[in-house]
């Protein structure tokens, strides 16, 4: 799949030009498709649109240099030696580090690889894909994730922000405080803060 692929899947269900750009026309469009008032779609797609790189990106790049490993996970890769064997292969890289977590079997059974990120805020593991299968009754979606790397990649993100609360938190405004609190909720610290309350406030004009 190609960048921008996702987003031009839901811009076509939505009814309005495919062409990968997320725009004022698009936010409202796709505000309209999912039912969502202007605070909570704002806040939705400011996070998502940061989590993807505008909406280009609804799969996790495992594509990493031995050293990048070393930092990013360094309970597993203790030197670059160790991380060398799965240095860019996203597959091998996938069922090292998911592999017997997240309801995923081990390292053999290739399930890290299966239940990668995928989708606009990026659902990882079997026991999230599950989950978001019985959530939307496609049980179908445990046997083959990709959709939610395409057609379902904003669906995922809803799932997130009904499961851990984050709609009720956005009905309370789109001022840097209440962004900074769903943030942390979506990012485990503050990463690209700045960026996420441009990109939220900005689609909130937009839609009102």
């Amino acid at each position: 799949m190609s960048k921008g692929d996702a987003l031009k899947i839901i811009q076509e269900k939505a009814g309005v030009t495919a062409d990968g750009a997320f725009g004022p026309n698009t936010a409202r469009a796709m505000a309209k498709l999912y039912d969502l008032p202007p605070m909570r779609a704002a806040h939705l797609f400011g996070q998502a649109a940061h989590e993807s790189g505008n909406f280009l990106i609804s799969e996790e790049n495992l594509n990493y240099r031995a050293s990048t490993m070393c930092r990013v996970w360094p309970s597993r890769f203790k030197t670059e030696a160790d991380a060398e064997p799965y240095a860019m292969n996203p597959e091998k890289l996938a069922n090292k580090v998911y592999g017997g977590r997240m309801g995923n079997g081990d390292e053999e059974s290739g399930d890290g690889w299966r239940f990668r990120g995928r989708g606009f805020i990026q659902l990882t593991g079997y026991n999230n894909y599950k989950a978001f299968a019985e959530h939307i009754g496609r049980d179908s979606l445990v046997d083959d994730p990709t959709p939610v790397g395409d057609e379902l990649a904003m669906d995922s993100a809803i799932f997130f922000f009904e499961k851990n609360g984050l709609f009720d938190i956005a009905d309370k405004g789109v001022d840097e405080e209440t962004i900074k609190v769903i943030t942390k909720r979506v990012n485990g610290g503050y990463h690209g803060l700045d960026d996420r309350i441009e990109k939220t406030q900005k689609i909130y004009a937009w839609l009102s």
